[in-house]
C-alpha cells in the first residue's frame, strides 16, 4: 500500500470511528467532549500513529511494553501524544511504565500499585491510575473483583505520585445493547460508589466500551472509549 492510500484509508477509517462516538453521544443525551477516543495503536507501526496524530488524535493505548517503547522513541518529537499503557502489567515492567506512560488502565493489585508509585519519576506529573474490575467475573480475565474494590481503591488512593482516575472493565461479549449495558452499568456503579466513599480522589473516568460495544458504553457513562481495528485495521498476521 502506498503512503496516499495508507493516509485515505487511516483518514477514513479515523473519521467513521469519530463519527460514531459523536452519533453514540448524541443518542444518549451526552454533551459532544464527555467522552474521548482512545486509539488502540497495539501492533501497528509508528508511522499510522503519526499519521492519526497528525489528524487531531492524542490519546493513544498500548498493550505491549516493548513495543511501545520503541514507538515512543520514534515519535519523541510529538510531545503532545498522551499515551495509555493498557495491557497487563506485570511486576518487571512496572519500572518502564512508570517512567514512560501517562496513564495505566490495568492496575489490579496493591503490589503494583504501590511499585508504580515508587518508580514514577519526581519531575513528572503523578500517574494516572484506572483499576482494572472483573465485572464478568470471569476466570480466565484479569481485575479486581468487585467486592474486593473498594478496599483496593481506599489503599491506592493514598499513594503518592499517582492519581486514581477510576475504572476500566473488557465485560464478557454479549449479543444486544441490553445485554452488552448490565455489566457497563455495574462498572459505573461502582464508580459511583466509590466516588461517594473517596470524595477527595478525582475520581471522573470508566474507561469502557470497544469496537463491539461502544454504544452501550457511551449510554452508561463511558469517558474514555478503546478503538483500535476501527482505526487502525486487522492486526498483522504473525
Amino acid at each position: 500500500m502506498t503512503d496516499i492510500a495508507l493516509n485515505e484509508s487511516l483518514g477514513s477509517s479515523y473519521a467513521q470511528a469519530r463519527e460514531r462516538l459523536r452519533n453514540a453521544l448524541e443518542a444518549a443525551g451526552r454533551a459532544q467532549n464527555a467522552a474521548k477516543l482512545l486509539a488502540v495503536s497495539k501492533t501497528k507501526p509508528a508511522a499510522m500513529i503519526r499519521q492519526v496524530w497528525q489528524l487531531g488524535q492524542r490519546e493513544f493505548g498500548e498493550n505491549y511494553l516493548q513495543e511501545a517503547l520503541e514507538k515512543q522513541t520514534e515519535l519523541a518529537d510529538l510531545d503532545d501524544i498522551v499515551w495509555h499503557f493498557i495491557g497487563p502489567l506485570q511486576s518487571n515492567k512496572t519500572r518502564a511504565v512508570a517512567e514512560h506512560f501517562d496513564w495505566v488502565h490495568s492496575v489490579d493489585r496493591l503490589k503494583i500499585a504501590k511499585r508504580l508509585s515508587e518508580q514514577r519519576p519526581t519531575h513528572l506529573a503523578p500517574l494516572n491510575i484506572c483499576l482494572q474490575v472483573n465485572i464478568s467475573r470471569e476466570e480466565s480475565k484479569a481485575g479486581v473483583l468487585p467486592e474486593e474494590l473498594e478496599e483496593l481503591a481506599k489503599a491506592v488512593a493514598t499513594l503518592p505520585n499517582l492519581h486514581l482516575r477510576g475504572l476500566m472493565a473488557i465485560p464478557a461479549p454479549a449479543e444486544g445493547v441490553d445485554a452488552q449495558r448490565q455489566p457497563l452499568a455495574a462498572l459505573r456503579e461502582a464508580l459511583t460508589s466509590l466516588q461517594s466513599s473517596l470524595p477527595n480522589a478525582p475520581l471522573d473516568t470508566l474507561s469502557m466500551g470497544m469496537s463491539d460495544d461502544l454504544e452501550a458504553a457511551v449510554l452508561e457513562g463511558a469517558t474514555l472509549v478503546r478503538l483500535g481495528t476501527a482505526i487502525f485495521g486487522a492486526r498483522q498476521s504473525a
